[in-house]
Formats: structure tokens, C-alpha cells, sequence
């Protein structure tokens, strides 16, 4: 049996396609095995938002050649995709797919058995406007599906290189993602995470269909299905129709990330994203008053060019008056081939890592306020694994529909179930819980032989 192994860089939608080529793969009659040990055939699946991916990127693939010389080494992704002829000039790389046709992977490698030729599969992905099906019927992870619904975007923010790697904005046909996401329901996923590369803007590209009627359609039409999470949103996406949806479904969850980058309007102009800060506070007001308890979650940029301390505090303050529950905090990092690397006045590293430490504590803080106001409240968590600190015990992590990570004791058996959880402790970067019950379909069975070990 021919074995194949894998190594992904960068984002969920990689982790979400290295799984789908996995099933080609399988289908085919290969065996996975560990990337660390000697395979027939290495994926190595590459990433390219900073410079830093690709020099990532063509390390591992370094180390797969090192692994096997004989394997065939096929390389695929962002980094493949932008710069498919500096892959190639690795010693070693047999085949190049970039972010499409990735289901011609297994013919190019019988055609490289053969001819003994590199190959490059990488074709414009400018002109490319139709999704590319690839179907996971399940994952390697039993808690949490993704479910991929659109590919590339349209936004050409001023960093960043995302639309030369996956082109513009496609969306995926409604029926295939209410079908696939029945598909992992049936295979025993309670939880699914819509993902893509610009998720929010699901639909833009259809006609009379979008986001909202997309979340609808998964609540109505996905028999089983407990929760719904929406991997990211851009501000400008959270439309009325959408809060609509959030207020009135049981299914979409309590947390929503959305992306704000910077908090001053004049950082956002130079970034060309395209909103302002009063239209996002306006939009955090609504989904607030729709959603009690929502969590939001984000991500900021620190130190973009021209960055000066005035507006990073309009940043700071603005992100301390909304209370987000937490930050994903990156100093500006250029990446070649974007308009910022090209900026004047590139704010000093010095400067970018104060100001990240000032935010990341922040960050901090919030987390432990927003976790405070659940203390003593029983939320419904989905165990995932044993909580690697204290393997010893039987303690699991898990978490709740907003977000909150919840160690509590709990038994294998439960993993992937939905079970009632008080959190009797709340804390950054977990809260402690107590057991409950587990929550069976429609029936609540309490589980006795638990109690709290403390």
C-alpha cells in the first residue's frame, strides 16, 4: 500500500483542503503516515500572508526531501500558488499545485512515476470563477467540522497577498454546503465552523442569494446539528438580515470574530479596508442588542506603516470601550509584493513590540472580564481532549458556545458530546467548570459517577 504524508502551513481553509486531498488520496488506496517518518509521497501544503510563511514553507519542504529522496515531493497552497517557479527551484520539488485542481494532484503524480519530470500545475487563479469542490466527509479532529463555503477575495487591503494566492470571491453552490454539512452531522460532528478565505462575503457573487439566507437554510435544513460558528466576518458583511439570523436562531453561536485590524480611521484608509469606526461601533451596538452575552473576537494589526502613538491609541481605546473578550495581536510585518512593504515611514520594531505587549494586556484583561461575567452560569460545552497540563487527571477542555474555554473533569466517552458544564471559576486563558449532565438528543441523562476532584 502506497503511503502518503502531510504537513500544513498557515490557516483552517489549509487545514480544511489538506483533509480533502486526504480523501483523494484515500480514495486512491494510500495510507497516511507521519511526516516525520519515511512516505512514497509528501503534501506539503504552503502558506504565504507574511514572508515568514514562505521561508516556513520551503523549510518543511526541505525537510520532506531530506526525509525521502526517492518520494515524490508535491507541494501545493498560497506560497505554491504566488511564487510556483521559486518552489520548483528546489532541489528535489517533483510537482507544483497552487490553490486550484487539486483533484489533478494524484494523475500528475502517476505522470511524474513515469516521465520523471517535474511538473507545474499552477494556472492564473485571476481568471479562475467557479468553486472548486472538495468534499471532507470527515476529520482527522471528532469535535469541530469545518465546512469550507467560499474561496478568494475582492478586498486588495493594502498588506496583504491574499487575492494574488486564491483570486477573487467565489462562493460554493448552497445545496453542496447544506449536503456536506448533513454529511459530518451524520458522522457525529455536533458543531460545524463555516471557513473560507473571506467567509462573510458568502453569496456576493450569486444572484438573489447570500449569508444570512445560507445560515437559515443550514438551521432549517440539517437535521441534528447543534451549533454553527462563523470562522470570521468582516464588519461591512454584518448585515441587518444577518443580526436578524443571529437573534433568531437556537444553532448560530453566541461569538462572532470580526476582524477590526485598527481602530483609527486614518490607519484604515491607508490599510483600504472600507469601513469607518463609527459604522463598526454602530454594527457591535446592534449585534449586542440582538445577541446578549455575544463574545467578539479579533484580530489587530500593530505598527502598520505610518502608525503614529496618537492612532494607536484610538485603536486602544476604542477596543477597551466595545470590550472585545479578545485579540489576536500582530505587529505589521511586510510582505513583499503588497503596497504597505512599499509605504513610507515603516514604524520601528522597538516601537511595533511595545505597543503589541500594551495590546496583548489589554487583551488579557478584557478575556478575564468577559469570562467573569459567566461565573456561575451553566453553559453547554463540547469536551475535546484531556487538558494536556494535568494528563494524569480526568480533567477535559472543551468550549462554550461564546467562546470560553472550560477545563472540567469529564471521561472519554464524552468527548464530541454536549454536555452541561457550571463554570465555577472563571479565568484567561481557561475558566474551571463543574460537571452537570450530558445533554443526550432531546433527553438530559445525568452522569453520577463524576464529581469534582479538587
Amino acid at each position: 500500500m502506497p503511503t502518503v504524508a502531510f504537513h500544513t502551513l498557515g490557516c483552517k481553509v489549509n487545514h480544511y483542503e489538506t483533509e480533502a486531498i486526504w480523501q483523494l488520496f484515500k480514495e486512491k488506496g494510500y495510507e497516511r503516515t507521519e511526516f516525520e517518518s519515511s512516505a512514497d509521497v509528501y503534501v506539503v501544503n504552503t502558506c504565504t500572508v507574511t514572508n515568514t510563511g514562505d521561508k516556513k514553507s520551503r523549510q518543511v519542504i526541505r525537510r520532506a526531501i531530506r526525509k525521502n529522496p526517492n518520494g515524490v515531493i508535491c507541494v501545493t497552497g498560497c506560497y505554491a500558488q504566488t511564487s510556483p517557479a521559486e518552489v520548483m527551484a528546489i532541489p528535489g520539488v517533483d510537482i507544483v499545485v497552487g490553490t486550484q485542481d487539486r483533484t489533478k494532484m494524484l494523475d500528475y503524480i502517476e505522470q511524474y512515476k513515469v516521465e520523471r519530470e517535474p511538473i507545474n500545475g499552477v494556472g492564473n487563479i485571476m481568471k479562475t470563477r467557479v468553486y472548486e469542490e472538495l468534499d471532507v466527509p470527515s476529520f482527522t479532529d471528532r469535535t469541530r467540522a469545518s465546512l469550507k463555503i467560499q474561496e478568494g477575495c475582492n478586498n486588495f487591503c493594502t498588506f496583504c497577498i491574499i487575492p494574488w494566492a486564491r483570486g477573487l470571491m467565489r462562493s460554493r453552490d448552497p445545496k453542496e454546503v447544506i449536503k456536506q454539512a448533513q454529511q459530518l452531522v451524520d458522522a457525529g460532528y455536533k458543531e460545524i465552523v463555516l471557513t473560507g478565505i473571506h467567509t462573510g462575503g458568502y453569496g456576493s457573487d450569486m444572484k438573489d442569494y447570500n449569508l444570512a439566507m445560507l445560515l437559515r437554510e443550514l438551521d432549517e435544513k440539517v437535521h441534528g446539528l447543534k451549533r454553527i460558528r462563523i470562522s470570521s466576518i468582516e464588519a461591512s458583511q454584518i448585515t441587518d438580515e444577518v443580526i436578524e439570523v443571529l437573534k433568531t436562531s437556537d444553532k448560530v453561536v453566541r461569538h462572532l470574530h470580526i476582524p477590526i485590524q485598527s481602530g483609527s480611521d486614518t490607519v484604515l484608509k491607508r490599510m483600504r479596508r472600507k469601513y469607518s469606526m463609527a459604522f463598526f461601533a454602530e454594527r457591535l451596538e446592534r449585534l449586542k442588542e440582538a445577541l446578549p452575552g455575544l463574545a467578539v473576537t479579533s484580530d489587530v494589526i500593530v505598527g502598520f506603516p505610518g502608525e503614529t502613538e496618537e492612532e494607536f491609541m484610538e485603536t486602544y481605546n476604542f477596543i477597551e470601550e466595545h470590550r472585545f473578550s479578545e485579540l489576536h495581536v500582530f505587529p505589521y510585518s511586510k510582505r513583499t509584493g503588497t503596497p504597505a512593504a512599499r509605504m513610507e515611514d515603516q514604524v520601528d520594531e522597538e516601537v511595533k513590540n511595545e505597543r503589541v505587549h500594551r495590546l496583548i494586556s489589554l487583551s488579557d484583561q478584557l478575556a478575564k472580564e468577559y469570562a467573569s461575567l459567566h461565573e456561575n452560569e451553566v453553559l453547554e460545552v463540547i469536551p475535546e481532549e484531556q487538558f494536556k497540563e494535568d494528563s494524569e487527571s480526568d480533567l477535559y477542555v472543551g468550549y462554550t458556545d461564546n467562546y470560553l474555554k472550560v477545563v472540567f473533569p469529564a471521561t472519554e466517552e464524552m468527548v464530541g458530546k454536549i454536555v452541561k458544564v457550571k463554570i465555577i471559576k472563571a479565568g484567561y486563558p481557561y475558566n474551571e467548570g463543574q460537571f452537570v449532565r450530558v445533554v443526550e438528543d432531546n433527553t438530559d441523562t445525568a452522569i453520577e459517577n463524576i464529581r469534582m476532584t479538587s
